[in-house]
């Protein structure tokens, strides 16, 4: 059964018109950069939601990276919270999409949609979850450039990791210089992705993390089984795809 605690909201940034961000304060247990949390609308109807972490498990502040979603009643409740007001929180963390959880190559690709930056972003904060790797690459599709928000915190990171960690944006809907135009799946399949960096997607050197949209998370897991010989990673069954989907 989930223990509820009281969490203060300390912060929320309203991105724009449907992207949020809230920071929170709450006496949670120890968790692991990539796991997730639940917050509660409320004790009397039960509704609760996940929501991965943004900040590193060091920072005591808790962050969460949110899409306003049209007549939903948690992220409408969440979107409109106020500094100093409080909503339940999870004293416990969920989920096994942490680097603890992968064998050890020499490339980690991480690839995100949308707001499932966040739990890569709890992952590099902590050079230690990584540290197993020779390169990191961190692959992030958005609709417009303007949506990536947080590129001053992976810019951050790139500036700690230096030649070690590789960054590319993909925008969908609008061209930008600065990015890549497309989808991940088809980016991957004429390697346009690999060209950009000058590293290959190999069942050898690499393990790849999928975070997002289910339909990009299912596409892309098919074409790496396809193309690229590759399966997903069980405890029980070692592999080279660990994926989560984020609705």
């Amino acid at each position: 059964m989930t223990e509820w605690i009281k969490a203060k909201i300390l912060k929320i940034k309203k991105w724009n018109h449907n992207l949020f961000s809230i920071i929170l304060k709450a006496s949670i247990s120890p968790f692991i950069p990539g796991q997730y949390t639940k917050l509660l609308l409320n004790k009397d109807d039960r509704i609760q939601r996940a929501y991965s972490y943004v900040n590193s498990s060091s920072n005591s502040n808790l962050e969460f990276y949110i899409v306003l979603v049209p007549n939903g009643k948690m992220t409408s409740f969440l979107y409109n919270l106020k500094v100093n007001e409080e909503i339940s929180i999870s004293k416990k963390s969920f989920g096994f999409f942490t680097t603890r959880e992968i064998p050890k190559k020499d490339i980690l690709w991480m690839f995100a949609t949308g707001t499932a930056i966040g739990p890569y972003l709890s992952i590099l904060q902590e050079k230690k979850e990584v540290f197993q790797f020779k390169k990191i690459v961190l692959i992030y599709a958005v609709r417009y450039y303007e949506d990536l928000n947080y590129l001053y915190l992976i810019k951050k990171i790139q500036r700690k990791y230096e030649n070690k960690f590789h960054f590319i944006s993909i925008t969908s809907r609008k061209k930008n210089t600065n990015s890549l135009f497309g989808r991940i799946p088809q980016l991957i399949e004429n390697k346009l992705i690999e060209k950009r960096i000058g590293l290959n997607i190999t069942k050898e050197t690499s393990h790849i993390m999928l975070c997002g949209n289910p339909e990009m998370v299912k596409e892309t897991i098919l074409l790496l089984q396809k193309t690229r010989n590759m399966k997903k990673h069980l405890r029980r069954k070692p592999g080279e795809i660990t994926s989560e989907n984020y609705w």
